[in-house]
C-alpha cells in the first residue's frame, strides 16, 4: 500500500506568495492615493463655505476680482487650519482661493481661480507641488 501525499508543494506555495506579491504592488499605491484624495476632499469642502462667499461677493461688486481678493472685503474669514489643512490663503487682484495641505496630504497645493462672465462665475482648479495631480486632489488637471 503506497501513502498518499497530503499538503501543498514548495512551487505551489512560492506560486501563490509571488501572486499576492503582484497584487500587493498594484493595490498599496492605489490605497494611497485614495486615502489622500478623501483627505483632500475633506479640505476643500472645509474652504467650500468661504467659496459661496467669495461668489456673493463678486455678484455684489458687478464681478470685479480686486473688490474681493481678502477676507476683510469678502466679509467673513478664511477657514480655520485643522487636520490636513496646513493653510488658506486669497491672492491680491485674482481673488483665487490658495489651499495648502499637510504633509498627510502629500504636501499639495490646489489653486481655486475665478472666472465671471456676464452669466455665471466658475471657478478652474489646478495642483501644484511634487507629485500633486487629480490623481492625489482628486481635482484639477
Amino acid at each position: 500500500m503506497s501513502k498518499m501525499q497530503k499538503g501543498f508543494s514548495l512551487i505551489e506555495l512560492m506560486i501563490v506568495v509571488a501572486i499576492i506579491g503582484i497584487l500587493a504592488t498594484v493595490a498599496i499605491p492605489q490605497i494611497q492615493n485614495h486615502i489622500t484624495r478623501t483627505k483632500w476632499q475633506d479640505n476643500i469642502a472645509k474652504v467650500q463655505s468661504y467659496k459661496i462667499a467669495v461668489e456673493k461677493c463678486l455678484q455684489n461688486n458687478a464681478g470685479a476680482l480686486a473688490s474681493c481678493d481678502t477676507a476683510e472685503k469678502v466679509g467673513t474669514s478664511l477657514p480655520a487650519v485643522s487636520g490636513t489643512l496646513a493653510s488658506v490663503t486669497q491672492t491680491a487682484a485674482t481673488a483665487a482661493i490658495v489651499i495648502t495641505g499637510t504633509a498627510a496630504a502629500a504636501n499639495c497645493i490646489v489653486t481655486l481661480t475665478p472666472t465671471v462672465t456676464s452669466s455665471a462665475i466658475t471657478w478652474a482648479y489646478s495642483n501644484s507641488g511634487a507629485n500633486c495631480n487629480k490623481i492625489k486632489t482628486g481635482v484639477g488637471s
